[in-house]
């Protein structure tokens, strides 16, 4: 284990640690909903409401983790299951987004709620996995949750083209094993669309996948909400937003 971590960005708190700041990024997603809600494209909508709200570019990325039209809003809702319906099931887990997200959490990174309710932060792979002082915690809380929730079976879905992917399977496979889990670690090249079309219920919190899957669990919502978890939370959606 390293001392690296997913916490803030020096800029960070400059950005999202104000009031003015968050009612302002507050505003920015009333009119990203606005625009999606109207069939306009995500880039275009986002670089318009940017420059009107001069949004620096970790803003602008808070803000297109945390928006969605009322139609994407509605469609995930409806598809999203509670704990309750997780009993003896099978879940297929976003590895990287599930496991990096928990990593910024624990690190005291921002993390912003959408309208749509889901939890995303700033993090990204970038072409490289590296393991973070984290990791072992993010992993030992997907533990606590399998036996909590009564799952039959956690498979974790690994991104197959990003370096390390393959150490950290082994990492997940290691755990498994030395604490009796019944846990499966996948490599696919084309993760979203394996989650999207072939597993039964995703845990994720990337939209394409949400938009696409056939049924889903808020993980790191229920986290935060159930488990309170100390989470450095950004809520960006004003009450009456849908």
């Amino acid at each position: 284990m390293n001392n690296r971590n997913r916490g803030k960005n020096t800029a960070d708190d400059v950005l999202f640690g104000s009031e003015k700041q968050v009612d302002k990024l507050k505003m920015a997603v009333q009119d990203m909903l606005y625009l999606l809600s109207r069939s306009y494209p995500e880039k275009a909508s986002s670089e318009l409401v940017g420059n009107r709200y001069k949004l620096k570019t970790r803003q602008i990325q808070a803000l297109r983790g945390a928006s969605a039209s009322q139609e994407q809003i509605r469609n995930r809702k409806i598809r999203q299951l509670e704990i309750s319906a997780l009993k003896d099931k099978v879940i297929y887990l976003d590895g990287f987004n599930v496991l990096i997200l928990l990593e910024s959490l624990l690190s005291g990174a921002f993390i912003f709620e959408g309208l749509d309710g889901c939890f995303r932060d700033l993090s990204g792979v970038h072409g490289t996995y590296k393991r973070v002082t984290q990791t072992q915690r993010a992993v030992e809380i997907v533990a606590e949750f399998f036996h909590k929730a009564g799952l039959e079976k956690l498979v974790w879905i690994f991104d197959q083209p990003v370096s390390n992917s393959g150490r950290i399977k082994q990492i997940i496979l290691d755990f498994a094993q030395e604490n009796n889990l019944n846990w499966e670690a996948l490599l696919e090249y084309s993760p979203d669309k394996f989650l999207a079309e072939n597993s039964g219920i995703a845990v994720s919190s990337d939209a394409w996948i949400l938009d696409n899957c056939g049924k889903w669990f808020n993980l790191i919502g229920y986290l935060i909400t159930e488990e309170n978890l100390d989470v450095n939370l950004l809520k960006l959606s004003v009450n009456g937003d849908v």
